[in-house]
């Protein structure tokens, strides 16, 4: 029921494990891409679950507008960027459109049976408490609860390894899937930079698996599901991921993201160029809050992009600076892996620095504006 590369360890059969930094290649980047591309599988094979996962989606997020009251609303408040209800269900379509067609194509890199059946139903139990918390609201401990037992479910399917070494390695991989989820939930406040990071962060890392020759369909098709979604979820947004959408993305992305890079399929500092954007906003943020004694649970409007809103940039003018630097970020990312590997670490440090910048020019236009 789970295809996949074997025990969760290795790729596919026949497919040589790939590592980074490594030896000189002996083909070029472009011809490395090619054959990656002619021979990931036949064009049927990848074009039917990639218009499926997208069709399935569309059908969701159309079912969501022809019957309003079916969804949960984001009624405006103080702490809002918007000024009318919005629904909240735009996950509902991204996760329908995913799970059409996982049962018949691989699973992500570094996934085994075991490993991606514990991820599916890590991903399921999110998705419920976080549509009830969308619904009626779930008290915050009980939230994290369910997200630390996830996390360490699956990072013991990850790390095989025992004794305290292996440990200390599933703790640090259930505290990064957990940060990620709530990153990916904090950052669904603004009309298209949730819709946009989901497309963008999940094509990267599936055109990553192509250059390494490992399965990168489902991650592509996840990207596709999230099609949909993204055009509704433009300004302005007729519809948001909600927390049933948000939270078990950000769990998948980093998943996927650590999977990958414990297969050799990627380096670590790949997935954290491609979603720098999200991570360092939430992360930053979340660090000031907590070092201000605030409560980091509770709702709040001191992100970086709901200041940039605020203070005159709008929703569309948001859009196109978080956007470029996650644009710019998978593509310098991707370009590193294809022709110099080496030079990931350094594109990583420049992103950071523009992230940096960014940020002090926001923190200094609001003491202004203050």
């Amino acid at each position: 029921m789970f295809p996949g590369p074997g025990d969760g360890r290795r790729h596919q059969r026949g497919v040589p494990r790939r590592h980074f930094p490594g030896p000189e290649r002996e083909t070029g980047a472009a011809e490395r891409i090619f054959r990656a591309c002619a021979t990931a599988s036949r064009p049927g094979d990848r074009v039917i679950p990639l218009a499926l996962a997208a069709a399935v989606s569309a059908a969701v997020l159309a079912l969501v507008a022809f019957r309003p009251g079916l969804a949960p609303r984001d009624v405006p408040n103080e702490r809002s960027l918007h000024a009318a209800p919005v629904p909240r269900a735009g996950g509902w379509a991204v996760w329908a459109g995913w799970l059409a067609v996982t049962p018949c194509i691989p699973a992500p890199p570094g996934f085994g049976g075991v490993s991606f059946a514990v991820l599916l139903g890590a991903l399921a139990a999110l998705f419920v408490v976080s549509l009830a918390d969308d619904f009626r609201g779930v008290p915050a401990r009980w939230r994290l609860a369910v997200q630390v037992a996830c996390a360490l479910a699956l990072a013991a399917t990850l790390v095989p390894d025992a004794g305290a070494g292996g440990i200390l390695r599933i703790a640090a991989l259930a505290f990064v899937l957990v940060g990620a989820a709530n990153a990916c939930n904090f950052m669904d406040g603004s009309d298209g930079l949730a819709g946009a990071m989901t497309v963008v962060g999940f094509g990267a890392l599936a055109a990553a698996a192509m250059l390494a020759r490992a399965p990168a369909l489902s991650l592509l098709a996840l990207a596709f599901a999230a099609l949909p979604f993204l055009a509704r979820n433009l300004p302005p947004a007729r519809v948001f991921l909600g927390d049933a959408g948000s939270v078990p993305l950000g769990f998948m992305a980093a998943a996927a993201s650590l999977a990958g890079m414990l297969a050799g399929t990627w380096p670590a500092w790949f997935p954290a160029l491609v979603f720098l954007t999200f991570l360092a906003d939430a992360g930053v943020t979340l660090a000031r809050r907590a070092a201000r004694g605030e409560r980091v649970w509770e709702p709040h409007r001191t992100h970086y992009y709901q200041r940039l809103v605020l203070l005159g940039a709008g929703h569309r003018g948001t859009l196109a600076v978080y956007g470029a630097l996650m644009l710019g970020g998978a593509a310098a990312g991707l370009a590193c892996l294809a022709w110099q590997p080496a030079a990931g670490p350094y594109a990583l440090a420049a992103f950071v620095a523009a992230n940096a910048l960014l940020f002090a020019g926001i923190d200094y236009h609001w003491r202004e504006r203050a």
